[in-house]
């Protein structure tokens, strides 16, 4: 079946860029979920509002009200602040104002569960369950209970279903929307940091014996292959371990441990955001926006032709 060779050319090409990444010696495999930066332009408000717009609307977004005349940008700032205004009090918090940024900067994680959704929810009921999640991944190789690629799909299927469960909070084994984005994309959601926690355990605890010890710390991410001298970035990750991984000092990462590594409490960017665009934005001072107040600084939330004439024109010319 020609399906189920994509399927399997695929899982054993994911499996051996894998492995094949981990035997580059030179490449550091990197394990921690960092929060991304709102924006890789500089923050000063005195230059331009770019970082701004950047961290309001998400990077691809912005670039398309900077083709609005004024007029336009302020109708369409507008109805996002009245997306923003969840209770619909008629007032933005820094709390809405947080939530929205985090949204506008993972909305290609959105975008993806939409691409993954159409492919899932067989029977079009606006959920996808388990067996329609199986089926549509494994259903092909499990009518084959011994493929000749030694692949084991499985085991994957055992962790997908497990991980599945977790997502799905009522336990019906049907997953919402929001479930589903969960299990898809489990580092973004507190209530899964467990699950991310024990997967990335199992890949690298090669003795089964529910710690990660030193030697398998290095061993995920650096292959010796026969090369006798460490990089200085191993000798660096060894030193890491020693001092601040391992922080009861018993030789080996438990689960609180790996936790800390791998999912780092970060600075808030969105936070720093969202107070800073009330701050610069609150008339009259109450510590919230009113939709008046934002639109009046439409310029600081969003472009326009006006503050980006400039770059409107240079594309202009390029088409």
């Amino acid at each position: 079946d020609l399906f189920t060779m994509d399927l399997r050319q695929f899982l054993m090409c994911l499996s051996l860029c894998t492995a094949f990444a981990l035997s580059k010696p030179t490449e550091k495999k990197d394990r921690v979920h960092h929060e991304p930066q709102l924006s890789d332009k500089v923050h000063n408000d005195a230059q331009s509002f770019d970082y701004d717009h950047d961290a309001f609307l998400g990077a691809e977004e912005a670039k398309t009200f900077d083709q609005l005349t004024p007029e336009e940008s302020k109708e369409r700032l507008g109805k996002i602040v009245s997306k923003i205004d969840g209770d619909k009090d008629g007032f933005v918090t820094v709390d809405e104002l947080k939530d929205w940024i985090k949204f506008a900067q993972k909305r290609w994680i959105y975008e993806d569960v939409e691409r993954q959704w159409k492919g899932h929810d067989l029977n079009e009921d606006g959920l996808v369950s388990w067996e329609e999640y199986k089926n549509a991944t494994y259903g092909y190789v499990l009518d084959d209970p011994d493929p000749d690629d030694g692949f084991n799909y499985k085991q994957m299927m055992v962790r997908d279903e497990r991980r599945f469960k977790m997502a799905d909070k009522d336990g019906d084994l049907i997953a919402t929307k929001e479930e589903f984005t969960a299990f898809l994309h489990p580092e973004e959601y507190d209530y899964m940091k467990d699950i991310v926690v024990q997967e990335t355990m199992e890949d690298i605890d090669k003795n089964a014996d529910g710690f990660i010890d030193l030697e398998e710390y290095i061993g995920d991410m650096y292959s010796h292959d026969g090369n006798a001298d460490e990089p200085e970035w191993v000798k660096t990750e060894r030193e890491q371990f020693v001092e601040f991984r391992d922080k009861n000092r018993d030789g080996k990462m438990d689960k609180e441990e790996t936790k800390d590594w791998i999912l780092p409490s970060d600075y808030d960017h969105a936070e720093a955001e969202a107070r800073h665009l009330v701050y610069e934005s609150d008339q009259n001072k109450d510590g919230k926006l009113t939709k008046e107040e934002i639109v009046d600084k439409y310029d600081l939330f969003v472009g326009s032709q006006a503050t980006d004439f400039g770059e409107a024109l240079v594309r202009h010319d390029e088409f």
